[in-house]
């Protein structure tokens, strides 16, 4: 075991979730059928276009933006760590930032066609409503994300301090 993972670089477990998602793939591509996945009069609006310039635009643009921002948030929490006495027990606040900041992140890619209004007419005409409270929603929705995590560091901070006034006492 030892070695596959010195020769491979992770869990054997890892190579089984990366075939897995391969073979799902494959699988909805053969459901779908390749000739779907490209249309021939207006080329950039295949869907296999738009896969190929959404990964090309993960790899490439989001993911060192994210990685740059939780590199910044991980030195940002430990200059303000190093300023302060530490504590016995220290909760990192480092993953009650990240969730939230995903799951809004997330969240926007999901509205924001809603928030930038596109196809606001075809959208007025099957609901018979605008699309004006989208930004209002997905702004509360962030606010409630960051609000639920704030709660659960503070759970977790104070469940934290109780154990070890428990541990500390004879």
């Amino acid at each position: 075991m030892r070695r596959f993972a010195r020769f491979y670089g992770a869990h054997p477990l890892h190579l089984l979730a990366v075939l897995f998602s391969f073979a799902l793939a494959g699988y909805a591509v053969m459901v779908v059928g390749p000739q779907n996945l490209w249309n021939p009069d207006v080329w950039w609006k295949s869907i296999a276009v738009w896969f190929l310039g959404a990964v090309i635009a993960h790899d490439l643009v989001l993911f060192p933006l994210y990685a740059l921002a939780d590199r910044s948030l991980r030195s940002g929490l430990d200059a303000m760590r190093g300023r302060r006495r530490p504590r016995p027990r220290a909760v990192p606040a480092l993953n009650y930032i990240r969730v939230p900041a995903l799951a809004s992140g997330l969240t926007l890619l999901l509205f924001l066609p809603g928030i930038l209004e596109q196809g606001a007419d075809a959208y007025l005409a099957a609901t018979g409503l605008t699309q004006e409270p989208y930004l209002d929603r997905w702004l509360l929705l962030s606010a409630a994300f960051f609000a639920l995590s704030t709660l659960a560091y503070a759970t977790r901070l104070a469940l934290s301090r109780n154990d070890s006034g428990a541990v500390s006492r004879p």
